[in-house]
């Protein structure tokens, strides 16, 4: 019996026989350098995604709870929410819970707001000095609303970043007027930057007092009386947000005579962060299964590949054959090949994909990012793709008769 060729000789005359090869090797590479690329690159956006979530949502504070009118069914269908909280129900939280330290009630609206010959339609947002601590909000410019603005109802307003640079693109902004619904409002302050929460732009809103917004813009409902959209609510701690919770939905189920279902939600950062982890995490799963089937389709063009390649090298696995080479020899010879074609296919396709990850972080506001282990994962996922693939062609040509092999001569 023949001895058994070493592993390093085999090694050697498999990328030998790549090199001899070079244009048929990089193409063969190239479904295994886009698949590689697509799942790296695809899963860093997805990765991304759900950093940019979590962020904005922990600015919100730990121990912020926000009460949201109407059901969920009624929230997640996107009809209009029934008006079931109310002002009066914000005052009873602030009172009767002890495991509150403040509360904000806010009513929102969408408005054209106007300043000389620049007009943006954006939300219009009444609330009290209070949204300030609750929110985490920072004023860059001016001050807040003032306790006897508030009693009195004034036309005073702070607006965004945002909002500010397309409104007055070339001028300060405090101490000038802007126009809602044809009412003059007198500038005092502008927010500092927020970014996006619960997907809305917080820089591009307008905040007047809530008071204002009841008596000049949204009104009163002759049967609720002062209607909110959202009342957010900080708990004393972080540890009394679970107790804050229990505490306000038995407040309001007494005082809206709750039998069955609740006409309220409460939600806490930590249930945002719940809800958002699992559509996100949905999402680079299906970004990762996407970038999965460009490897698959590249492990199947090594297979064709290696398949033609048994076919022209007839001759020379019966040579080797007929020189003493073991059916082994050359069944590892051509996995080998598929294994460094794949591997080396897989090292360059993660290199390009990490490449993009970093520029679309660069370029972007989306903080995209790959671990080391989804990095390692993709290229021994493609390694071992290759060696799939390559069964098939290897068995081929480890079961060539040689003395038939030899005829191609």
């Amino acid at each position: 019996m023949a001895p058994k060729l070493p592993l390093r000789d085999t090694v050697g005359m498999a990328i030998e026989t790549l090199r001899a090869n070079r244009m048929r090797s990089l193409l063969t590479m190239l479904g295994i350098v886009i698949g590689n690329a697509s799942v790296i690159s695809l899963v860093g956006v997805g990765n991304g995604a759900r950093n940019l979530a979590e962020g904005q949502l922990s600015t919100l504070g730990a121990n912020v709870l926000f009460v949201f009118p109407g059901t969920n069914d009624t929230r997640r269908q996107g009809i209009e929410v029934p008006k079931t909280l109310v002002l009066e129900d914000a005052r009873a939280i602030a009172e009767q819970v002890p495991s509150v330290r403040r509360v904000a009630p806010q009513i929102t609206l969408n408005e054209v707001v106007q300043a000389g010959a620049n007009s943006k339609s954006v939300t219009v947002t009444g609330v009290t000095p209070e949204f300030l601590e609750v929110r985490r909000f920072e004023l860059a410019q001016g001050r807040f609303f003032s306790d006897a603005e508030l009693r009195g109802a004034r036309n005073v307003v702070v607006i965004g970043p945002d909002l500010r640079d397309k409104l007055m693109p070339s001028g300060e902004a405090v101490g000038r007027n802007l126009r809602i619904r044809d009412q003059s409002f007198e500038i005092i302050g502008v927010m500092a930057p927020k970014g996006a929460v619960f997907g809305a732009n917080q820089d591009e809103v307008a905040y007047v007092p809530l008071p204002t917004m009841v008596s000049r813009l949204s009104g009163r409902d002759p049967t609720y009386g002062v209607s909110l959209s959202l009342i957010s609510v900080e708990a004393r701690d972080e540890n009394s947000t679970g107790a804050a919770e229990f505490q306000i939905g038995n407040l309001l189920r007494r005082r809206h005579q709750l039998l069955r279902e609740d006409d309220f939600v409460v939600r806490s950062q930590k249930d945002a962060l719940t809800i958002v982890g699992s559509i996100t995490g949905g999402l680079t799963l299906m970004l990762g299964a996407i970038g999965a089937v460009s490897l698959l389709v590249g492990g199947i063009g090594i297979m064709n590949i290696m398949l033609v390649s048994v076919s022209e090298r007839t001759s020379e696995i019966g040579l080797r054959k007929a020189l003493g080479a073991r059916s082994s020899d050359v069944m590892l010879q051509f996995l080998v090949e598929s294994l460094v074609l794949s591997s080396l296919g897989g090292a360059v396709g993660s290199a390009i994909g990490l490449g993009a990850v970093a520029i679309v972080a660069a370029v972007t506001p989306l903080p995209a990012a790959v671990g080391t282990g989804t990095v390692l994962v993709t290229v021994l996922l493609s390694g071992s793709i290759g060696l799939f693939f390559g069964v098939v062609p290897a068995r081929r040509a480890a079961q060539l008769d040689p003395i038939v092999a030899l005829r191609s001569l």
